[in-house]
């Protein structure tokens, strides 16, 4: 009797190993879509967050932005943790990013909630950057390109002042100081992001072009 209790534990163990593999299977592939989905989703906002700025409608504006942030913290959880990653995910990600940064930068510096040379100075870095890339590109086609960590500090330090500027103005905060300490944070990001980007890549090419190649695999 024993035996045979054994006998129907294992078997027991079997199915649920067996169904906790089935239900993994279907999820994988599902998740493999769910990424760009929310990056395309996260580009739709775009639009929306810049009717209602223009809208002065600040609370709505900064609940599309919290919530564009937050698409944007699942999509690289989960392209992460199901293997999720594709190349054309790789390109509508920064570009949702850019999109979503630098028409919050340009629609609040023309409603004169934030400076307008800190818009000048978020917009000539994406310019410098972008242009940069192309340059390269043409000069030495596809290129591995690595995002620095000082551009992700300035990534994190321009969404969190777009988020305080929006509920500055939604509720009403006088919170000036705060404001232009988060700005000269932005400013001194910027510039360093920047102008590491073109050091390194200059750099580089002098001393090895062969190495911004990327591998065609």
């Amino acid at each position: 009797m024993y035996r045979r209790k054994a006998r129907d534990n294992h078997f027991t163990l079997i199915m649920e190993i067996k169904k906790r593999s089935s239900v993994s299977t279907m999820v994988k592939p599902l998740m493999f879509y769910v990424p760009n989905l929310l990056t395309l989703a996260r580009i739709a906002m775009v639009p929306w967050l810049i009717v209602l700025l223009q809208r002065e409608e600040y609370t709505l504006s900064l609940l599309v932005f919290i919530t564009a942030g937050i698409t944007d913290a699942l999509d690289g959880y989960i392209a992460k943790r199901f293997n999720a990653s594709t190349n054309l995910g790789a390109i509508l990600d920064p570009l949702a990013d850019k999109a979503l940064l630098v028409s919050s930068y340009l629609m609040l510096s023309l409603l004169e909630i934030i400076p307008f040379w800190l818009m000048i100075v978020v917009v000539f870095r994406d310019i410098v950057i972008i242009g940069g890339y192309l340059i390269m590109f043409l000069l030495y086609g596809a290129i591995k390109m690595e995002p620095l960590k000082i551009s992700k500090v300035n990534t994190v330090s321009q969404i969190l002042f777009i988020i305080v500027a929006l509920a500055s103005a939604a509720f009403a905060f006088n919170i000036d100081l705060i404001l232009q300490l988060l700005g000269y944070g932005v400013l001194v990001t910027s510039v360093w992001s920047g102008s590491a980007y073109v050091f390194i890549w200059s750099l580089r090419t002098m001393d090895n072009p062969d190495q911004f190649k990327a591998d065609k695999e």
